[in-house]
């Protein structure tokens, strides 16, 4: 059997020389719980609280998840079905012996450079506009007007049409994400890699490696999304002064993706380290617009970096830093509705660790008026619902209980 998590903490901490006392006094997480995971009666546990115990041990948290990346308990939604066969067939389309994909329409007029930028960038504000539905049921014509501009063109638009085709897989790959559909995700990202490369498009490339550091985080894998990140940073950092709002965009991005995943890994220090420097490039990116910000989920901003250090913050386990943090952040253009919405979950989530249940629970409904369809699909909102549900002495109101209708938790 491979090693769980209570294996890999026990070994650790006696390799430490501490107990299981001096870990719990050490690292904040309960003498309960720490013996629960080396007895393994508890085989999964929140990010944060690995989060802890890594620090606390002076190790990554990578180290106590071993390749078990189901220690981390993401408490996911069932999956969801409908609509991904379409998506699947559009993402591993079936080619004959004359090299034509086997649902070519040879009837159908040839798409065009134009007709797909307007396709993509249609497809992106729906999903920015949390109409997940909407956005699975578009993808299968988009990715396929994508391939049929690549296999129709030459020269300079062909270049282009692989840029386009890679941000098609990267949207493709964003939305596979947020239903939970990390192995087709995967494929939908490995695709925008390889048109990115054909384009020789580097900043389409640093986009598409972005997605993947967010999907390599989802999965547990911290320490391949850092290395990626920063490494990819290096690759595309630009000369501040002749940098494009595009290259800033492109390299900030990659080092808020490295500070995520530091943080996660508990690289405390490296993170910070991280949004300094991205801190540095929003700065001179200023007020011009982050021509990324509708059609790549990049949202490299002054505003974008300061929400990451409220996030830090969570992970970390400092709920009222993160909420003083929260108090300094202004409002930007720049920011994609996603990562703001996900900014009011780390706000919530750190009321309810500083016992402001009331305030937490007004932030989750103004997510519900808002967001529904966005705040299904969040395990983290079904995690601060379940911590409200708990804090319930009485009945729960009809508030409560309709949010945990809607995240899908059942006290």
């Amino acid at each position: 059997m491979e090693p769980r998590i209570g294996d890999h903490l026990a070994r650790i901490r006696r390799q430490a020389g501490m107990s299981q006392e001096a870990l719990a006094e050490r690292s904040g997480v309960s003498l309960s719980t720490i013996q629960q995971l080396e007895q393994h009666k508890r085989t999964s546990a929140r990010l944060a609280t690995l989060s802890a115990l890594a620090a606390a041990l002076s190790v990554d948290t990578t180290a106590l998840m071993g390749n078990a990346a189901p220690a981390v308990d993401q408490r996911e939604p069932d999956a969801m079905p409908i609509g991904l066969v379409g998506v699947r067939r559009a993402l591993t389309p079936v080619y004959g012996l004359d090299g034509q994909p086997l649902d070519a329409d040879p009837a159908g007029l040839p798409p065009t450079v134009a007709g797909v930028t307007t396709a993509v960038r249609d497809a992106n504000r729906v999903y920015h506009g949390n109409d997940y539905a909407a956005a699975l049921a578009g993808l299968p014509r988009l990715l396929g007007q994508a391939r049929a501009l690549v296999d129709t063109t030459s020269g300079d638009d062909q270049a282009t049409a692989h840029t386009l085709a890679s941000r098609a897989h990267q949207l493709a790959g964003r939305l596979l994400i947020q239903l939970r559909q990390v192995d087709l995700a995967h494929v939908a990202l490995d695709g925008a890699l390889r048109h990115a490369r054909h384009s020789s498009d580097q900043l389409a490339g640093a986009e598409s490696v972005a997605a993947m550091c967010w999907l390599l985080m989802r999965v547990g894998r911290f320490d391949d999304a850092r290395a990626l990140a920063v490494r990819t940073a290096d690759q595309v950092e630009p000369k501040m002064s002749k940098a494009t709002p595009a290259d800033l965009a492109a390299w900030g991005f990659l080092l808020m993706k490295a500070a995520a995943a530091a943080v996660r890994d508990a690289r405390r220090d490296e993170a910070t380290e991280l949004l300094d420097l991205a801190a540095g490039g929003a700065q001179v990116l200023g007020d011009r617009p982050n021509p990324y910000a509708d059609v790549a989920g990049n949202d490299f901003s002054a505003e974008g970096v300061h929400l990451m250090r409220v996030e830090s913050a969570v992970i970390a386990g400092q709920p009222a830093r993160a909420l003083a943090l929260a108090e300094r952040v202004t409002r930007s253009p720049q920011v994609t509705p996603s990562s703001r919405q996900r900014h009011r979950l780390d706000v919530a989530w750190s009321y309810v660790q500083t016992g402001q249940y009331a305030d937490a629970t007004g932030v989750l409904l103004d997510l519900r008026d808002t967001a529904p369809s966005w705040l299904r699909q969040q395990p983290y909102a079904r995690t601060i619902v379940a911590e409200l549900v708990d804090t319930r002495r009485r009945a729960l109101s009809a508030e409560l209980a309709e949010l945990t209708s809607l995240v899908g938790y059942a006290p």
